[in-house]
């Protein structure tokens, strides 16, 4: 297995755990409780806080992981793998983690940088156009 496609597996695995911690969050939330995630959950109040935004993140990873996964399994396909295409992969799981960290955690803004959440997701947008280009 080439080192971009693990990346891909781990931006997989985080796909996954976004669930177990939204939803975690929307359990511990006032009128819900862990018994009615485990039904219908009809007439279930709104998601807040911490679990209306690890849904979100979690909606943007899975947006970002398609092309993604494109990218890669079209570059393993025709055996492109150099230290662009790593440094891509490697730069992306962690704009990707940076962004579902500061979404969970609300954080919009550390000293002196406003949009740190926007900054991580176009990091990794700007990654996945390099990396495209090598698949030329």
């Amino acid at each position: 297995m080439t080192y971009e496609l693990s990346i891909l597996v781990v931006n997989a695995l985080l796909c996954l755990a976004f669930p177990w911690v939204y939803n975690y969050a929307y359990a511990k939330q006032r009128g819900v409780g862990g018994k009615s995630l485990m039904g219908n959950r009809d007439n279930l109040p709104e998601r807040e806080g911490a679990a209306a935004r690890g849904l979100r993140a979690h909606q943007n990873h899975l947006e970002n992981l398609v092309p993604f996964a494109i990218l890669v399994l079209i570059a393993h396909a025709i055996g492109v793998s150099n230290s662009i295409t790593i440094a891509c992969a490697t730069i992306f799981l962690i704009a990707r983690i940076a962004h579902g960290g500061f979404y969970l955690a609300g954080i919009s803004r550390v000293p002196g940088i406003n949009g740190v959440r926007s900054i991580a997701y176009f990091v990794s947008l700007f990654t996945m156009l390099v990396y495209a280009t090598q698949l030329f």
